[in-house]
């Protein structure tokens, strides 16, 4: 592990893990995210090196009391045949909530990453309903400085109202997207696609963008049973279990 800087709310914890690749655990402990808030991390996969980053638990988007949404900006440049694991856990929308969130990974040619991204829109178990929100969440892969993959998610207003149409979200409130970049050339991707559409529920769908590209869309009703889906998928994909952050 290179340099080290926090300021703020914003840590990073280094549990004890496999010996060939370094965890990071980030914590947030103002205890969530609310309109106004602008929060930053930046890190730097070297050659040949692994990082898995991960969340101590799910992020929480409360309601804004103003107009300015809260921002979350994350940068990380992953160099020749390094790997960035990015597998943060749930992050849970609540009523009024306002956020502007990017994530961009620079990837070289020969490097690779796994990204997940989850998002909840109320808790169902406490009956929350998402009658006001504004989100506006990008992700973006560039490879050896060139656009590779870009998925922009906009919703604004009637959360619950919006995610009932069958186009949308068709019921669900938990929605989870799974990207798999492998490097230049590589048909690891491929490899991967039947065997996770045979296992996807009927609310999900794996594309080959490209075939060392793997994207996935997972919907359900709520974060509970997107996890049965999600879980056994990641681990897969990852090729080791998951960060013990995700069973507590």
């Amino acid at each position: 592990m290179g340099d080290l800087r926090h300021s703020g709310c914003l840590k990073f914890l280094f549990p004890r893990g496999a010996a060939d690749r370094l965890s990071a655990v980030l914590v947030n402990t103002s205890g969530g995210i609310t309109g106004g808030d602008n929060l930053g991390v930046t890190a730097t996969v070297d050659p040949s090196s692994r990082l898995t980053m991960t969340t101590q638990a799910a992020e929480r988007i409360y309601r804004a009391s103003g107009r300015e949404p809260g921002t979350v900006s994350t940068v990380i440049d992953v160099g020749c045949g390094g790997r960035l694991d990015w597998l943060p856990q749930e992050t849970i929308l609540f009523d009024g909530a306002a956020l502007d969130r990017r994530l961009r990974v620079n990837l070289d040619g020969k490097a690779r990453c796994l990204l997940v991204e989850t998002l909840v829109f109320g808790r169902t178990a406490m009956g929350e309903r998402i009658s006001n929100l504004t989100l506006s969440d990008r992700i973006e892969v560039w490879r050896d400085e060139a656009p590779l993959f870009i998925d922009r998610t906009r919703l604004s207003g009637d959360a619950s109202t919006h995610l009932q149409r069958r186009a949308i979200g068709g019921g669900a409130v938990a929605l989870a997207s799974v990207l798999l970049v492998t490097p230049t050339g590589s048909d690891e991707a491929a490899a991967h696609l039947e065997q996770l559409r045979h296992n996807l529920p009927q609310k999900a769908g794996a594309s080959l963008i490209r075939p060392d590209v793997l994207f996935l869309r997972l919907a359900a009703e709520d974060s509970f049973e997107l996890r049965k889906t999600l879980l056994p998928l990641l681990a897969q994909l990852n090729d080791a279990p998951l960060p013990r952050t995700w069973m507590i």
